[in-house]
């Protein structure tokens, strides 16, 4: 733009100059100003400086005549020696170098984000070159960038007449469609440009991502194996991905005559991938159903030296679902001793001792994690140990109290946007993004509540005599963690698996919070 101004100003300059020089040659009829004396064959001629003036202006339009008469002889005599086409590269040269010119101008405009100047300069490059295939992809980016997305369809149209400039075209659409949220049309569209350019990088993450959204999982380990083979996916990475799509498969039958295909499909996932922790949960549960106990004991537990996890616990828990506490304590001891100082191993050591009423054992169990990393499902078992061991109610409710405002702890967030998920699937939620989801702590973006809060045990714990007024804050939690304790109430609740406690310590805080905002 600033080069574009400086040049309309030196012309302006210029035309200004000659124009009042000019002017003063004609008022003044070369007053005060030397003759020119010219000899031309013994005869003299005297030249006013206005006759010199129009005279130095004829020869430079003569000279000029002349050399585009002498490029024009020449250009004849080529075609009169066979050259067809020197006459029409003649004529066209002077409309090609100003239409490149103003191809290049329009391509520095839509560098430097000058929208509309670039749609001016690349239809003035059209005009000279009539070469659509050079001129629309800059007016397409051009109509795009100034929200003019009706031209810019209209422009990626015309691009797929041409089969040079057809994957643009269809790349184009694509990428319009997906902005407007047209996900089944960008669906077709990124299969067609998939087709024309299979080893395009980008088609191939953006067909992938959508042929997951519309759960087409067939397609899209078609377009992974595509990819590995292009070799644009290392093979790990396509191990995992092609194990998640296969368990998403797999997660999606319901019908009881193809659940064994379902149950397999799980297995061959977790034997690609032993850290993907939902297939190993649910090959394990294939494998109890075929009666390989075994096998499955040794899934989960493989998958546990990886990444210990509750969903790999309550499958572990099915193994043997009728056991009582104190054998399901017994045979959790070859899983528990796989990283001991892990928080979940931890965890669920403690509830296996507050299932077979091992009260003081569940606390030694939970360590110093109520203090060094304390969470929900960590308060919430503590105040279970101190129910067991007769704690009052008024301690019982301050730690009740305290996972109210605590962090929930571990969940299936999305690396891609931070979104939090109640259960994993491959794709987000949110942001569309495919195999993201990881179990970690999400960032403390949550609500951050008042200074006071902190001082809400302490309240919970002084009004005994008023317990009351305090019902809707722990009352709901209270017998979830009677339930726990007492088992020698219902023999059945002595062979539940632990993972429903760690539900039950989820479902403290998620019941809560909104009261406690109110």
């Amino acid at each position: 733009m600033l080069w574009t101004l400086l040049k309309f100003v030196i012309y302006v300059a210029i035309v200004v100059a000659a124009v009042f020089g000019l002017m003063f040659l004609i008022d003044n009829g070369g007053t005060g100003m030397a003759d020119a004396v010219v000899t031309l064959n013994g005869t003299e001629y005297v030249l006013t400086p206005l006759m010199l003036a129009i005279l130095l202006l004829v020869l430079f339009v003569g000279l000029w005549l002349a050399l585009k008469l002498a490029g024009l002889a020449i250009a004849i005599l080529k075609f009169i020696n066979g050259d067809e086409t020197a006459l029409s590269r003649y004529f066209d040269r002077n409309r090609e170098r100003k239409g490149f010119e103003a191809m290049s101008q329009g391509m520095m405009a839509l560098a430097s984000g000058e929208g509309r100047l670039a749609i001016a300069k690349a239809n003035k490059a059209q005009k000279y070159l009539n070469k659509p295939e050079l001129t629309d992809l800059i007016t397409a980016q051009a109509a795009e960038m100034v929200g003019d997305k009706k031209k810019a369809e209209e422009v990626y149209k015309r691009l797929l007449k041409t089969e040079t400039t057809r994957f643009v075209g269809v790349r184009g659409l694509m990428k319009q469609k997906l902005d407007a949220g047209d996900t089944d049309t960008a669906l077709q569209l990124a299969e067609r440009a998939f087709a024309i350019k299979p080893k395009h990088t980008e088609v191939q993450d953006t067909l992938l991502q959508l042929q997951a959204e519309k759960k087409d999982w067939d397609g899209a380990r078609k377009t992974l194996s595509a990819k590995l083979k292009n070799g644009s996916l290392p093979r790990d990475v396509y191990r995992r991905r092609d194990a998640v799509l296969a368990l998403s498969k797999a997660a999606e039958i319901t019908d009881d005559a193809e659940r064994a295909a379902a149950f397999e499909a799980a297995i061959e996932a977790n034997k690609a991938s032993p850290d993907l922790i939902p297939a190993a949960s649910m090959a394990a549960r294939g494998l109890v159903e075929k009666g390989k106990k075994r096998n499955a004991i040794r899934v989960i537990k493989k998958a546990w030296e990886v990444h210990p996890h509750p969903d790999l616990a309550a499958a572990f828990a099915e193994i043997e679902p009728d056991e009582t506490p104190d054998a399901r304590l017994k045979r959790f001891v070859q899983l528990t001793r796989i990283q001991p100082d892990h928080r979940e191993t931890k965890l669920l050591k403690a509830e296996l001792n507050l299932t077979a009423e091992d009260f003081p054992e569940a606390r030694r169990s939970l360590g110093d994690l109520h203090e060094t990393d304390a969470d929900a499902r960590v308060l919430t078992v503590m105040a279970a140990i101190e129910k067991g061991e007769g704690s009052s109610d008024a301690v019982v409710k301050g730690w009740l109290a305290k996972a109210l405002t605590a962090p929930r702890g571990p969940q299936w967030v999305c690396d891609n946007c931070n979104t939090i998920h109640a259960q994993w699937q491959p794709t987000c939620s949110s942001c569309g993004a495919f195999d993201t989801l990881s179990w970690r702590t999400p960032p403390q973006s949550e609500v951050v509540l008042p200074a006071g809060a902190n001082m809400l045990p302490l309240i919970v714990g002084a009004l005994e005599d008023r317990s009351d007024e305090v019902v809707p804050v722990a009352q709901e939690t209270t017998p979830e963690v009677i339930d726990v304790t007492d088992a020698s109430a219902d023999p059945a609740q002595e062979e539940e698996a632990p993972a429903p406690q760690v539900e039950d310590a989820e479902i403290v805080e998620d019941d809560k919070p909104a009261e406690t905002k109110a």
